[in-house]
């Protein structure tokens, strides 16, 4: 039987305590006297025998009668005088000792161990550190067999497409057989395809914890190493490890990072990535079979990877995971506020409905900030105007209540800020104001923010049309009112400019230029792309430009005669925003009204009635738009 390390440990601990007890605690017997009494004792007779230690000078004897032992030191070497004196008085014996071999070898002994302990030592660690260079090509894989991630698809909110690709893979390794009879083929490799933060890792791991099989989750990155083909070394290892287990699945984190396309030059010909490719391309479909296994992999830039990577056989089913609609926001909240304490005024659904375009991740921390607000403004419940707060901070930035302002400054961005929200409330196809303020957020030193109606996928040219007015509303409301523009669109210019070259050269929204797409130049990080050039000739680019300047200018002429027509109402919403600084939708639907003189403003302020206004006039500016 093999003796444990603390065992040898305690047993040198226990031999080193008993040699050196002696020497550090040395037993007293009889009294003590000094070497003054020790002579008068002689002198008197009352000694009656003693040893003389000629090493040390050490003197023990005994006394006279009943008083017993005695110990005293005397000089070394004793004087002659003394030792007469002693001769004629006592019995004496003069010894000098000499050392037991095994006290003359402890202090080599200790110092011997110490130096082999220190070799030992030494010794492992350069053995740790080779064992890890030695063990550098084996899979950095985590697996999660007895033990599997507690997440399920009740954890997964909405998405019932994405669940109904997945849930097949489950049921595969679950009851194999139920396919093998009927002869069909599960897919071997399933990529989860979306934008960051809609939930790809979320749904591996839900598939893991209905699944019950082993479940060995990597990410890409954990692939590559600076030693040559530890790569290709550790995807061998992974998919032997998954082989022995029977029924697995494979989860590969952002497969991105490895699997792009071979050859294309910067960014995608490193020779290390190529043959960690190369490997995982004949593992996953090569001459070794890997039935039972499965592999999911998560990629938010599927346009990179590898088409080796995307055929049957390989990974045979793509499945999108996009930003969440209406219905899934909605669901997605009512996972995040389950343990969060809510209070009555809060309306989830108005929650998802201005929440366009945030993905699972986002609502996630929109719940988190909101809860945030509650406690530092000391509530016992997250209410309505937390949730605005913090969509407001998420949205608009984090207020800048430090930032000084002057009165003219003030002034001109209330009316920027108003131009954008006389424009977008009177308009017919623009999306109504929810808010606007004035208060600098983030970046921006006021905002106007549009809450759509519902959940838009396809975008009409006038929707497009009336967005660019939205957006030139605040620029040309300062050149209304001050006659000079100022530096404060320079956003909305980039934003609108972007949008009208898009309208000419990706959407056929210019008769001049006709049905005819040329997309945005290729990312730069793709090799293919670097040397990419335009595929039109210089003719088309000017007359690109020219539709470019064009629609700009329609839209520019039309917002100036809709700020002309509602000047009375753009003045009552800057005025409003110098006053209360944020105000809400509805109130600029019910200035914009009044300034029209279609109510009078007596203070209580009919907003419904103001809105339906609004709305027959929208309405009405439709159906002569369609006429014409």
């Amino acid at each position: 039987m093999k003796m444990p390390r603390w065992g040898l440990a305690a047993l040198a601990a226990v031999i080193i305590a008993v040699l050196a007890y002696p020497l550090l605690f040395p037993q007293e017997s009889g009294q003590e006297l000094t070497f003054s009494e020790f002579r008068a004792e002689v002198e008197a007779g009352n000694v009656e025998s003693l040893e003389y230690n000629n090493n040390n000078g050490d003197i023990s004897g005994e006394l006279t009668g009943d008083r017993g032992e005695f110990t005293t030191t005397g000089p070394v070497p004793l004087s002659d005088a003394d030792r007469e004196l002693i001769d004629a008085n006592t019995e004496a014996r003069f010894d000098t000792p000499e050392p037991s071999l095994l006290m003359s070898l402890l202090p080599t002994f200790l110092l011997i161990g110490i130096f082999v302990a220190f070799f030992i030592w030494m010794s492992r660690r350069a053995q740790g550190q080779m064992g890890g260079i030695m063990s550098i090509g084996r899979s950095k894989a985590k697996t999660y067999s007895t033990e599997r991630p507690g997440t399920t698809f009740a954890d997964v909110a909405g998405y019932p497409g994405v669940k109904q690709e997945v849930t097949e893979v489950i049921d595969f390794l679950k009851t194999p057989q139920k396919f093998s009879e009927i002869g069909a083929r599960i897919p071997k490799g399933i990529l989860l395809v979306g934008p960051p933060g809609t939930g790809k890792t979320l749904i591996a791991r839900a598939v893991a914890g209905e699944a019950g099989v082993p479940f060995l989750s990597v990410s890409g990155s954990d692939f590559m190493e600076m030693f040559v083909g530890v790569g290709a070394s550790r995807v061998r290892d992974l998919f032997d490890s998954a082989r022995k287990m029977g029924r697995a699945i494979i989860f590969i984190d952002e497969i991105d990072s490895i699997g792009r396309k071979r050859g294309a030059g910067l960014g995608g010909g490193h020779d290390e990535r190529e043959q960690t490719l190369n490997q995982m391309l004949n593992e996953m479909d090569g001459f070794e079979p890997t039935e039972g296994i499965v592999m999911i992999a998560a990629t938010n830039r599927p346009d990179i990877l590898d088409s080796a990577l995307l055929r049957p056989g390989r990974f045979d089913r793509q499945v999108v995971v996009p930003l969440p609609g209406l219905e899934d926001r909605r669901q997605i909240l009512d996972v995040h506020v389950r343990h969060k304490r809510m209070s009555p005024d809060v309306d989830l659904d108005v929650v998802a409905r201005g929440t366009p375009g945030m993905s699972g991740a986002d609502l996630a921390n929109l719940v988190n900030e909101a809860a945030l607000f509650a406690v530092r403004a000391g509530d016992d419940a997250i209410h309505k105007q937390h949730f605005e707060a913090a969509r407001d901070r998420i949205l608009m930035g984090q207020k800048r209540d430090t930032l000084a302002l002057s009165d003219e400054e003030k002034e001109a961005i209330a009316y920027h800020e108003g131009g954008h929200a006389v424009c977008a409330a009177v308009l017919p196809h623009a999306d109504p104001v929810h808010k606007v303020t004035i208060i600098p957020s983030g970046m921006a030193l006021g905002v106007t923010h549009q809450l759509p109606l519902a959940e838009r996928h396809l975008y009409r040219q006038d929707y497009i049309e009336d967005s660019l007015v939205v957006r030139m509303g605040g620029r040309v409301a300062e050149e209304i009112i001050y006659g000079v523009a100022s530096t404060g669109a320079n956003n909305d210019l980039v934003g609108a400019t972007e949008l009208a070259r898009k309208m000419v050269r990706e959407w056929g929204m210019s008769q001049r230029v006709g049905p005819m797409a040329w997309g945005s130049q290729g990312q730069v990080f793709l090799g293919e792309d670097l040397m990419h050039t335009r595929d039109y000739s210089d003719d088309t680019a000017r007359v690109i430009d020219e539709e470019v300047e064009r629609i700009l200018r329609e839209q520019e002429t039309r917002c100036r005669e809709v700020l002309s027509e509602n000047r009375a109402g753009l003045d009552l919403v800057a005025q409003a925003l110098l006053e209360h600084e944020t105000i809400d939708g509805d109130e600029v639907v019910r200035l914009i009204a009044v300034g029209a003189g279609r109510i009078t403003d007596d203070g209580s302020g009919h907003s419904a009635e103001a809105r339906d206004i609004v709305e027959r006039t929208r309405a009405e500016a439709t159906a002569a738009a369609a006429t014409d």
